[in-house]
């Protein structure tokens, strides 16, 4: 916990000058920011060194399936209102990429990390965070992670009995249950656009039942709790019910909910929401994400969506038709290679749009958007893309490394 200055042993200000070392030398060779391969030099030089960055901190870690990123920056803004910041801004979200971004972080007071939710409750017994902020489960890289019942599960297993504030959405009822087994939670009414991976009971398995925005197990009485912070369209409702307004430069509802939950963490900490909702006005984008950007003398919109319920949100917000829309999936190590979560995307709501498809599996969601009855050009990259699509501004939706790829090739 925070108050802890112990300084660092001649051997975690060893392994820290090492990964930065190599972090310099993967930037010089152009292999990316070398926060990841920083990390993983440092921790194998002193396994303990998380732990150790972390205890002059008040930490809070950030985890969710979509989000996450984004709420880190807000949570962020909204604590430097209270001291210096340290955070893993970009995205390195596994411990090498923590441990890399607390390496830089020896003046700060908060250390606002978001976590892959594999990695949650291993980076929890390591940091000793005094808030936690869960804000969805839904499925995701299906090669890979746990089903979203066996990821409720790792959590609230994890989190049982921590000492840590959990602000949670008690909309989602995978994090309900996750969150329930802490005995110290801040439940926030973000919403749920999403729905699809909970319609079981995670308690009992029985059917959920959803009146409303409501719901609750018929079988066990598992039900959603009674908020004490909520999203009311574009107002946050805090616990004395005082409405407060939300001012983004980020757009559509997932980033208000994101604001909510922010809010809520801020609260935590002494930060009141009207400070911490004006400084979350100065987040313009988030590691690329929703940059305007010129390309061949066109206007492209870059958006980031990983899984159904991201893409569900981004279809949400993208300019209605006939804005043209390019769409990028890959299925590298990443983004997990099961591509077989685009059949669970309703693209039916792309209909009116002209579409471009492009990305390792175009053909694969060539084949989707077939099957859905649009009509598309396969591109072979960006370039035809752009010169095929008609005037206006192009909304470009990718997955992970799609976008990047995108990223690299706008200079963006």
């Amino acid at each position: 916990m925070a108050g802890n200055t112990e300084p660092l042993s001649p051997r975690a200000k060893l392994a820290v000058t090492a990964g930065k070392a190599a972090a310099a030398v993967s930037r010089a060779a152009g292999r990316g920011s070398g926060s990841v391969i920083g990390g993983r030099v440092a921790l194998k030089l002193d396994p303990d060194l998380l732990g150790r960055l972390a205890q002059h901190l008040d930490v809070i870690l950030v985890s969710a399936t979509n989000g996450k990123t984004t709420t880190t920056r807000l949570i962020a803004e909204a604590l430097r209102a209270a001291g210096p910041v340290v955070s893993n801004a970009l995205g390195a979200n596994m411990p090498a990429g923590i441990t890399s971004a607390l390496a830089g972080g020896s003046d700060a007071k908060f250390g606002v990390i978001e976590v892959d939710e594999k990695y949650l409750a291993g980076v929890a017994r390591d940091t000793t965070p005094k808030a936690i902020a869960l804000l969805n489960l839904s499925r995701d890289q299906l090669d890979r992670a746990a089903e979203t019942r066996m990821m409720a599960e790792h959590w609230r297993e994890g989190l049982s009995g921590s000492k840590a504030v959990i602000i949670a959405n008690a909309d989602d009822p995978l994090v309900v249950w996750a969150a329930s087994s802490s005995p110290n939670v801040v439940w926030v009414a973000a919403g749920q656009a999403w729905k699809d991976d909970a319609w079981s009971c995670p308690s009992c398995g029985g059917v959920m039942q959803r009146p409303g925005d409501d719901w609750f197990c018929g079988q066990c009485g598992f039900r959603r709790p009674a908020p004490s912070w909520a999203l009311n369209g574009d107002y946050v409702l805090d616990p004395h019910g005082s409405a407060w307004p939300i001012h983004l430069q980020l757009p559509g509802r997932a980033n208000k909910a994101n604001a909510a939950s922010s809010a809520a963490v801020a609260a935590v900490f002494g930060v009141p929401p009207q400070v911490a909702l004006e400084r979350m006005y100065q987040v313009q984008a988030v590691a690329g994400r929703y940059d305007v950007v010129t390309f061949h003398n066109r206007e492209l919109r870059l958006l980031l969506a990983k899984n159904p319920a991201g893409w569900l949100e981004t279809f949400s917000l993208i300019d209605p038709p006939p804005t043209p829309v390019i769409l990028s999936v890959n299925a590298r190590g990443a983004d997990g290679t099961d591509t077989s979560w685009l059949w669970d995307v309703d693209y039916t709501q792309l209909a009116g749009h002209p579409i471009f498809v492009l990305g390792d599996r175009k053909l694969d969601l060539a084949v989707r958007l077939e099957v859905a009855g649009l009509d598309f050009r396969v591109c072979e990259n960006l370039d035809e893309a752009v010169q095929y699509a008609p005037p206006g501004r192009i909304e470009v939706i990718a997955n992970y490394t799609a976008f990047q790829d995108l990223r690299r090739r706008v200079g963006n």
